[in-house]
């Protein structure tokens, strides 16, 4: 009796001994579970990287698409405003929500035959990598089927070369215009801008193959549609960094008729 009264006595000790190891094993996982591997921060780095250049490229293409798109000025057209190579920016959300007016500088595709057909690129990877660059917004559009102009008159306007002083007169209004170079008559005319187009002329009078040359077809006018956006930011050479602006002769109220 006396070994089985000790017998009983010894069993909760090793009990609680048992469920204290147990307890022990729980709050240490580290002694059966293998840990987590951390990636290196080199590719965590690299990652990080990735997905920041991802989001910029998707945006910049989506700004492209939507709000502004960078150009190069193809031609001596529209000097001294504008020359060849400038890097200038176009605002297409302007011309999509509030249209094209009277002496705005647009960006327009050619409405047919303006331009000659343009030389096929090298199929090269680096056409291809151009050609990416540019769908993203990251290069200006180099396309040669772009052309840069001011508007001079909107459908409806009647548009007139020239008076007695060698001025476009529209709707009756003489344009005084201080921006241009060389002479504007070259080719007489009298027309009356068709509805949804616009009659645009080069600031570069004497070297411009505008409205005037085009008169056969739609009476020179260039269709809305084919408006891609207004020129408002010339931003490269940096020393001819400039806001394009709306010249003045044009808030005249006189030309609404």
């Amino acid at each position: 009796m006396a070994v089985s009264a000790r017998g009983g006595d010894d069993t909760p000790e090793l009990e609680g001994r048992s469920e204290s190891r147990a307890e022990d094993y729980r709050d240490a996982p580290g002694k059966h579970a293998r840990p987590k591997k951390k990636a290196h921060p080199f590719w965590r780095g690299l990652r990080e990287i990735v997905v920041i250049v991802v989001i910029a490229l998707v945006l910049s293409a989506l700004i492209r698409a939507f709000l502004i798109q960078a150009f190069y000025v193809p031609s001596a057209s529209m000097d001294d405003t504008l020359r060849p190579g400038d890097r200038i920016i176009a605002s297409k959300i302007t011309t999509n929500v509030s249209g094209v007016d009277r002496g705005e500088i647009v960006v327009f595709k050619d409405p047919g035959d303006w331009l000659p057909d343009p030389l096929p690129a090298p199929d090269t990877w680096q056409t291809t990598v151009r050609r990416a660059l540019t769908f993203i917004g990251v290069l200006p559009s180099d396309s040669g089927d772009d052309l840069v102009k001011r508007v001079i008159g909107i459908g409806g306007d009647r548009v007139a070369c020239c008076d007695a002083e060698g001025r476009i007169v529209v709707n009756g209004v003489p344009l005084d215009e201080d921006y241009i170079i060389g002479p504007t008559d070259q080719v007489r005319f009298d027309v009356t801008v068709p509805e949804d187009s616009l009659f645009v002329l080069g600031d570069n009078r004497g070297d411009s193959r505008d409205s005037r040359y085009h008169l056969e077809a739609n009476d020179g006018a260039v269709p809305v549609d084919n408006a891609v956006g207004r020129v408002f930011l010339v931003v490269w050479p940096f020393d001819r960094f400039a806001l394009e602006r709306i010249p003045s002769i044009f808030g005249n109220p006189a030309l609404d008729g």
